[in-house]
């Protein structure tokens, strides 16, 4: 090798070794996206999603190299962080309020709610699976360790109570406990407990004091024939709705609202504070 080329191999592997080091110092996209999604301001639900979907839509490269989304029946270890998910969660408040109590009721509490369902259904926003325009916006820049924080944080929060409907107790009570053996319809009780505090193993969901209003806009969805993933799992629900009408809906989603345990330790639900 003569003087001249040695002198510019060593140069480009100077340059080679140079670009390197910079890119281990660079974060990726997907860190930027996970970043901005934790620090965004709580501002009002629509400019929060529209700001993130912009920011998604501006850069691909942020969703295509984001983590891995697991397969739907992979719910993995409880990883979260509460503390961290405490953060990142500010930007949920606007809708689903800074503890998980949502104060407007076409929006889900989500205090109580378990770790592993959350982070299913984040998984199922960003994967498109689950249809919802404005939480597509907030799920895409989310690695999977952002999901388990924000499950991890609203997790440990506290649902507060709702009020049903005394009207619709006997009715909603009925199907909760003890579902309607001649039409196939079996008892809410039997996957998501006596008390509506869900399984979390399952994962099914936390439902007690959830608000009837977002319960029955969920139940006829899935009654018409909405879906959230092609899991076995994820036709249950769609498959139990379909069997319940109209009346059906409205009762057991106003007992769910209503449905309370006396202590936070007791296993026996008391089904609504009228009873």
């Amino acid at each position: 090798m003569s003087f001249r080329r040695a002198v510019v191999f060593a140069a480009a592997l100077a340059a080679s070794a140079a670009m390197a080091q910079d890119a281990t110092q660079q974060p990726t996209s997907s860190e930027s996206a996970a970043g901005s999604a934790s620090t965004a301001p709580a501002t009002s639900a629509p400019a929060a999603a529209a700001s993130v979907a912009a920011t998604a839509a501006s850069a691909p490269a942020a969703a295509t190299t984001a983590a891995p989304v697991a397969a739907a029946d992979d719910f993995g270890p409880l990883a979260g962080d509460a503390e961290a998910g405490q953060g990142k969660a500010a930007v949920c408040g606007a809708c689903h309020g800074m503890d998980g109590n949502s104060s407007d009721p076409q929006y889900p509490k989500l205090a109580g709610q378990n770790e592993h369902y959350i982070v299913e259904q984040l998984k199922n926003f960003k994967s498109g699976s689950r249809n919802n325009p404005i939480m597509l916006g907030m799920a895409t820049p989310l690695s999977v360790q952002d999901m388990h924080d924000l499950g991890a944080f609203f997790a440990q929060q506290k649902a507060t109570a709702g009020v049903a409907d005394e009207a619709l107790v006997e009715a909603g009570g009925k199907l909760y406990r003890s579902g309607d053996a001649e039409r196939g319809i079996p008892a809410c009780m039997a996957c998501h407990g006596p008390d509506g505090r869900g399984n979390p193993g399952a994962p099914y969901p936390h439902l007690a004091g959830q608000h009837a209003d977002y319960l029955q806009m969920v139940l006829t969805a899935w009654h018409d024939g909405d879906t959230w993933g092609d899991t076995k799992q994820d036709q249950i629900m769609p498959s139990i709705a379909k069997k319940l009408d109209e009346k059906d809906i409205a009762a057991v989603a106003s007992y769910i609202e209503g449905l309370h345990t006396n202590t936070g330790t007791d296993a026996n639900a008391s089904a609504n504070a009228s009873e």
